[in-house]
């Protein structure tokens, strides 16, 4: 029965191990090209404007 538990507490290790993990292989590429400056300069304008956007979308989801 400890077995049991053991595995039951290594289950949350694991899991933020594997999301850690996923958001690393993610972000690779664009760190790659943040070392290109004509791209450095786009890649920020884009992420500004997802940003913006994506709280637009929220605010008038949500009515604020």
């Amino acid at each position: 029965m400890t077995n049991f538990w053991n595995n039951i507490i290594r289950y949350p290790r694991f899991f933020i191990s594997s999301i850690v993990g996923l958001i690393l292989v993610i972000l690779t590429p664009f760190k790659n090209l943040f070392k290109i400056n004509n791209l450095r300069i786009i890649l920020i304008v884009f992420f500004s404007l997802c940003i913006i956007l994506l709280y637009n979308i929220i605010v008038n989801m949500t009515a604020l």
